[in-house]
């Protein structure tokens, strides 16, 4: 089969996936419907993706592809602190995950397969199917990039001043990417009204940001309580 027409039909197949996994959620959905959808026979299927878990694997390849390019987006910007980078990266992580939400439920399944893959007992516990899929192991080899973006925005704010020299690379962004990915996770219960809980989405987001700004650039200082002198008389 010529790769143009092969390109094609991987193209068509994870489309429709995607579609389909956005609408109906992974569990619900079959190749049968992939292929229906499609508009190719389900044998035809099992040629482009050997299975579901392949597939759902393929599509995981291509949401981190796109986060890539989020963050090269903002790494390639002329004339930006790396501060500013890490502040925009916060803002456009969260815009990202909010408009690509079968994206970002990919990405962070993945994450949480690869605590147990790091771990000889928890590979036990990951669908063998996933680890035999080709697009794993690519996975393997490329989820690492945003990272490493994200390290080289630390080290230019370093250079640039912007963020205190005492900090240390990787810590440090993969830090605040944890930090980013739990703001995201708590919009939902944050945006639950809670009588008792005085916090609301338009003033969190700004102190936030501006929290994980003064922690860059060191201006989080502890402030001792100050000696009240009291008279009886």
């Amino acid at each position: 089969m010529p790769s143009s027409v092969r390109e094609k039909k991987t193209k068509l197949i994870l489309e429709v996936a995607i579609k389909l996994f956005t609408e109906k959620g992974y569990a619900a959905t079959t190749m049968d419907e992939v292929a229906k959808t499609a508009g190719i026979s389900k044998g035809l299927s099992y040629f482009y993706f050997k299975n579901k878990e392949d597939l759902y694997m393929a599509v995981t390849k291509k949401a981190f592809d796109e986060l890539k390019g989020v963050f090269r987006d903002i790494f390639k910007q002329k004339g930006r602190t790396g501060l500013q980078m890490l502040t925009d990266l916060a803002s456009d992580y969260i815009k990202f995950a909010q408009a690509n939400r079968m994206y970002n439920d990919a990405i962070l399944n993945f994450m949480g397969i690869m605590q147990l893959y790091t771990q000889e007992s928890g590979r036990q516990q990951i669908h063998p199917l996933i680890l035999e899929s080709e697009h794993f192991q690519k996975l393997l080899d490329i989820h690492h990039d945003c990272g490493k973006l994200g390290i080289q925005m630390v080290s230019q704010g370093i250079k640039d001043g912007s963020i205190r020299p005492e900090l240390q690379l990787e810590v440090t962004f993969y830090t605040i990417w944890s930090m980013i990915i739990g703001y995201e996770r708590l919009t939902g219960p944050v945006a639950f009204e809670e009588k008792e809980v005085k916090i609301h989405l338009d003033n969190w987001k700004p102190g936030f940001l501006k929290l994980m700004q003064d922690m860059l650039k060191g201006t989080i200082q502890a402030q001792k309580p100050q000696a009240v002198q009291a008279s009886l008389f």
